[in-house]
């Protein structure tokens, strides 16, 4: 018995129901729906305009498709799981809604080109709602800093006190993560963007007059591929989607971490709202930040699909293979895991309060004025090696004699160097030691609240954009 499938017209026999069900896309390449109807209609478009169509058949189809792109939306109709992709799909829709003009929609093209464009298009849509929630985020950011440019807080390298900075200016420094992430979608935008491999066929062209220039222009890309064997054959684009998205992922993990940290009753400097944390099945005290843990724990599940992608690819050879099935869904599950995370963070930090005392607290223990202490010294005439080997001593002894710097009277330094006098405890005093660090990139709050007015004007041209 003949097999009914659309390629079919070689088999002598039906495919057997595994081999089906294996082979078949639709349970997740039915997300491109809208991109292949799009796809579909600047196609017809052109071929109606080069004269392969008439303009009848070219008024049929693109009205049929936007008849199908509705009723898909509306829930009017309903794809058809037992045909193995989106293509099909459309295209069987398509034909038992306008008839034999229906059949005439392939023309030119294949689905390797076809599902090179329709993916490139998706892509192209899953960055713009990243960038969506990045701008929100970054806007939220930008907010607390702004509040916080005088809250005090520890620094810290290797996770011990190392020097005092500002709440502000530690937000500003995810702010520059999450920016630099937002910028890196927009390349991945315009790489997707960049050359419609449309036309390209199953990898050698056709020899239909096609305008390929046209359709790249209604379908808002830059250009055409120009190589029809890599038209269909690159998948560098959704690779490029995919680092960004762990690039994304990792800056979220970090700021989870900390999250998670910082709301341990061993730091104490947030307070979570009950509404983005869970409890204990067993433990009635437990307040536990299980969504920022779920973030951490999802990063390595967007990694995971970069290398799968990756070791997909590595040893294809040209032209289009069906390994190549598998780049659709590592996009689809890294780009609904990071929007969704970047919702989840945005919630977390919106309604996070910040314990300013026990951050001030923290900062009173560590010794975290002890690389000021040594740059007194250096201030005095006293070479920093010498100064830090100095400050190194005080240390020590107030660590046996369970003091901190500012509790030292100038009889106790002046044990250690003659040059401290009475202006030294000035030169440790917290608030002082960050408002004397005006650099730029330092922690000082006037030079934070330039930082933040450049950093407004920035996030406003990306809007306007």
């Amino acid at each position: 018995m003949k097999t009914n499938k659309l390629w079919g017209g070689r088999f002598d026999k039906e495919t057997d129901k595994l081999t089906d069900e294996f082979n078949a896309s639709i349970s997740f390449d039915k997300n491109f729906y809208r991109e292949d109807i799009t796809g579909s209609i600047a196609h017809a478009k052109m071929l109606g305009k080069q004269g392969i169509l008439t303009k009848n058949e070219t008024e049929q189809i693109v009205n049929g498709l936007e008849t199908i792109l509705n009723g898909l939306e509306e829930g009017k109709f309903k794809l058809n799981e037992e045909l193995e992709d989106i293509h099909m799909n459309i295209e069987a829709l398509l034909t038992n809604l306008i008839g034999d003009a229906g059949k005439k929609l392939h023309t030119g093209r294949s689905r390797n080109d076809q599902v090179a464009t329709d993916f490139r298009l998706y892509i192209a849509h899953c960055v713009e709602d990243v960038q969506t929630e990045l701008y929100s985020l970054l806007k939220l950011l930008l907010k607390l800093a702004k509040e916080n440019l005088e809250t005090l807080m520890p620094g810290y390298t290797h996770l011990q006190i190392a020097q005092p900075i500002t709440y502000a200016h530690y937000l500003l420094c995810y702010f520059q993560m999450f920016y630099r992430d937002y910028k890196q979608f927009e390349i991945v935008k315009n790489q997707s963007l960049s050359e419609l491999p449309l036309g390209a066929g199953a990898l050698a062209g056709t020899t239909y007059n096609l305008d390929r220039e046209y359709v790249a222009e209604l379908l808002d890309f830059a250009g055409v591929k120009k190589n029809s064997i890599d038209a269909v054959s690159d998948r560098d684009f959704a690779l490029n989607f995919l680092q960004a998205s762990s690039l994304v992922m990792m800056h979220l993990s970090r700021f989870c971490e900390e999250i998670i940290l910082y709301n341990s009753s061993e730091f104490n400097f947030y307070t979570l709202d009950d509404a983005y944390t869970t409890g204990s099945s067993i433990m009635p005290q437990k307040k536990n930040p299980d969504l920022a843990e779920l973030i951490r724990g999802k990063t390595g599940r967007v990694y995971g699909n970069l290398i799968s992608l990756f070791t997909t690819m590595k040893g294809l050879p040209l032209a289009y293979n069906k390994d190549m099935q598998e780049d659709k869904e590592p996009i689809i599950d890294s780009f609904e895991t990071v929007v969704t995370s970047l919702k989840v963070l945005y919630k977390m930090l919106e309604t996070l309060k910040i314990n300013k005392s026990e951050m001030l607290n923290k900062m009173k223990n560590g010794f975290i004025n002890a690389t000021d202490l040594a740059d007194y010294l250096v201030k005095k005439g006293e070479p920093f090696r010498n100064s830090h080997s100095i400050i190194g001593n005080i240390v020590l002894y107030c660590e046996k004699n369970n003091k901190r710097l500012d509790e030292l009277t100038l009889e106790e330094l002046n044990e250690f160097s003659d040059k401290f006098s009475t202006d030294v405890y000035n030169e440790i005093d917290l608030e002082k030691i960050i408002n004397e660090r005006e650099l730029i990139g330092g922690p000082s709050p006037k030079t934070n609240r330039l930082i933040i007015a450049r950093l407004d004007n920035l996030l406003d041209n990306l809007h306007n954009n």
